[in-house]
């Protein structure tokens, strides 16, 4: 052991420059502390963006990989050398401008930390570009060259391989479920506050998403829609404000638990400014209120926005921006806790309880107050467990406090029944997790028989194909191993459809109708387009009153298509709410009155089976990807398109023939609305059957073996040949 010898001086450690690599990856590892902190950095750059939908993918709780697509402004080319460098920005300029940033980013580190700790790829189109630009970036600089690629408008980055190289930080993190709770709780609270922009969050290969809010224009129903009904009927509106200089400023509004509402934890969403943050003393003030005025100390749901100056509020005290300084915060936080407490107190007058039937048990017969008297219970001193002097509603005589002598048991009528049998549906409905597929028989017979059907070999192709283009209107090139197939993309789609009505049974989400549209008004359309004489006074009546019994029908089946569907019939007979079979995809409205027309006439509704595989099936032909009904505006079909001049006007007598030439020349036009309206449709198409059919196949589809023989895929060439034929040359 060596001892140091008195009066020696130890040597004192030296200070160095630390290299720039390692500085970087402490300040990573700072601004990005798990996988919802770079969620969290990249869906706030998509709202800065103006996006009006946003779209997450993660895989493995974000360790594997982080998805974000958003359709904002995106990002210029000459931007994207400078993309991922550490404090680069849009958001400001000089530091004077933090006074009145509005911006949720500012410092230009987020980004540049992602790929210090991980591997980013950007992809991204501005409008105008006719083609978009994708790059990969590692420890800030960029890998290689923007490469030009199809895009869609806006931007998508991808994070993966997250904390690759930390890899302690990456054992600490290895509870994917977790981390992914945390994101979808994230993309929750942006949902509530941001309700003019679509969320989804979802889990990589999953069927469904855990978080899908589409624009609205009310808070509430935002509310609803992600956090459930048993919140938002549980809600008070509140607002508060002071426009004191000398003490406050602000505008305070949301909505907050009444005395109705019963939890164990306290769910607080949080806005100042538009950016969401956390305020411990903010939310400890409103707790106490609630334990102060609330029984049981219930634990709240508050949703606050609240909108100060900018200059009163400091956003740089946090590194991932989590809290901000507020002047003048005692006494914001003071005024707010005064109107919540006197809100709270209102409430609390008159409370609502659920109503709840209380039934007497079959093995236990009920008896009279008489019998009560004459026989009581010899074991209900023995199973006793409260003390007497404290049970209410007991006879003296009765130690054991039987409840049956109370009940009054009245028989129960057929509408009673059936209005007890739709409360429990409802309330299970409300419990029941979305994950589980529905559980009727009927639905795992027909799911059953799309699995015993797969045809392995197409499943193959399916599951490992790529993408080449659209031979013509029907039919997709595609490439699988060495071979090129054509692929009839109406079928596909059908089939596609179909299953994904049986696999989201009863789970879907909605497409909201800006209009409500008239059942009967619908089917006449759809009647009229059939080869009907339409001169006959006869057939127009007829045609009425089927329109009129399909109306009456609809609407009686109305309760069902809106539980298990999706489809939203009004008393009325109006539609007004579509299911969503696929994420991104809306289906062609022109399409809506043959659809309804197939649901009135096609439909069994007699047999639970055959009518639910009917109302798949027409589903699926509904969403199905048809070409457009307006020809498609190249080659011959540009002919459509052009004004035609029917017969000579009475001014052309007497001219010459060049002259009329010159007329119908001048008339021999576009129609150019109906031809940028086909071109947006076709394009569009397109699109869809590139960037949601084919990636939804490959997830979701399991093709049938009628398939193999029916023309959807045909085989074309094979490449081996065509490379051996080039090796000749």
């Amino acid at each position: 052991m060596d001892i140091e010898a008195p009066g020696e001086a130890k040597e004192l450690p030296k200070i160095h420059r630390l290299d720039e690599s390692v500085v970087n990856r402490i300040a990573a590892g700072e601004v990005i502390q798990r996988p919802v902190s770079a969620v969290k950095e990249l869906v706030e750059n998509s709202l800065d963006a103006s996006s009006t939908s946003i779209s997450v993918v993660v895989k493995d709780g974000g360790l594997k990989l982080i998805q974000v697509s958003d359709d904002g402004h995106g990002i210029r080319h000459e931007d994207l050398p400078i993309l991922c460098e550490r404090h680069t920005t849009s958001k400001l300029s000089k530091y004077e401008d933090l006074q009145s940033i509005k911006s949720m980013g500012f410092r230009g580190e987020a980004l540049a930390s992602m790929t210090y700790v991980g591997h980013v790829t950007v992809t991204t189109i501005t409008k105008g570009q006719l083609h978009g630009y994708r790059v990969s970036y590692r420890d800030g600089m960029m890998e290689h060259e923007p490469k030009a690629c199809a895009a869609v408008k806006g931007t998508q980055i991808m994070v993966e391989n997250l904390f690759y190289n930390m890899i302690a930080r990456r054992k600490t993190l290895q509870n994917s479920a977790d981390d992914y709770t945390k994101i979808v709780d994230l993309l929750s609270r942006f949902a509530i506050h941001y309700i003019d922009v679509s969320f989804s969050c979802r889990k990589h290969g999953a069927a469904r998403a855990d978080v899908h809010s589409v624009a609205t224009s009310s808070r509430l129903d935002a509310i609803r829609s992600v956090y459930g009904l048993s919140v938002a009927r549980n809600l008070i509106k509140i607002e508060a404000s002071d426009n004191d200089p000398s003490s406050s400023v602000f505008e305070m509004d949301g909505f907050i638990s009444n005395s109705n509402y019963v939890v164990k934890k306290t769910t607080m969403v949080l806005f100042i400014n538009d950016r969401l943050v956390e305020c411990t003393a903010l939310k400890r003030a409103l707790e106490i209120v609630y334990s102060a005025t609330l029984p049981k100390a219930s634990k709240p749901f508050i949703y606050m926005s609240i909108i100060l100056p900018p200059e009163h509020v400091d956003v740089n005290v946090h590194p991932t921006k989590r809290e901000v300084s507020l002047l003048n915060q005692e006494v914001i936080i003071e005024k707010i806790q005064s109107v919540v407490e006197s809100m709270l107190r209102n409430s609390n007058e008159s409370r609502t309880f659920q109503e709840q039937t209380v039934e007497s048990s079959p093995s236990v017969p009920s008896i009279t107050n008489n019998e009560s008297h004459l026989n009581p219970s010899p074991s209900g001193s023995k199973s006793q467990k409260v003390p007497v002097h404290k049970m209410v509603r007991t006879d003296s005589s009765d130690p054991a406090g039987r409840l049956h002598a109370y009940l009054y048991k009245k028989p129960q009528n057929h509408l009673e029944m059936n209005s007890s049998l739709t409360a429990v549906r409802s309330s299970v409905r409300q419990r029941r997790n979305l994950r589980e597929t529905a559980d009727l028989t009927s639905i795992q017979e027909l799911i059953n028989d799309i699995d015993s059907k797969c045809h392995s070999g197409l499943l193959d192709i399916v599951r490992q194909c790529t993408y080449v283009g659209m031979a013509d209107d029907v039919f997709a090139l595609l490439q699988h191993n060495t071979h090129l197939y054509l692929a009839n993309v109406v079928n596909l789609s059908k089939e596609l459809m179909y299953q994904q009505v049986l696999r989201r049974f009863a789970h879907f989400n909605a497409i909201q109708l800006s209009e409500s549209a008239p059942l009967q008004e619908l089917l006449m359309l759809a009647l009229k387009e059939e080869e009907l004489d339409l001169e006959c006074n006869e057939n127009d009546d007829l045609k009425m009153k089927i329109a009129e019994m399909n109306t009456q029908l609809l609407k009686q089946k109305a309760e069902m298509l809106e539980e298990y569907f999706c489809i939203f019939i009004d008393s009325d007979g109006n539609l007004s709410r579509l299911p969503i079979l696929l994420d991104q995809y809306t289906p062609d409205m022109d399409r809506v009155p043959e659809f309804l027309l197939c649901l009135g006439n096609d439909v069994d509704w007699e047999d639970e089976k055959n009518c639910f595989q009917s109302l798949a099936a027409a589903l699926g032909n509904f969403y199905a990807m048809h070409p457009p009904l307006l020809p498609h505006p190249s080659g011959e079909g540009l002919e459509f398109y052009r004004k035609r001049k029917h017969g000579k006007n009475p001014q052309d007598v007497g001219k010459s023939s060049c002259d009329i030439g010159d007329d119908i020349e001048i008339e021999d036009e576009f129609e150019h609305k109906l031809l940028s309206e086909a071109e947006t449709a076709w394009g569009q198409r397109e699109w869809s059957i590139q960037h949601v059919l084919f990636p939804s196949m490959r997830l979701f589809l399991k093709p049938p073996t009628s398939m193999a023989v029916n023309g959807t895929f045909v085989r074309v060439a094979s490449l081996e040949k065509l490379y051996r034929i080039f090796e000749r040359c």
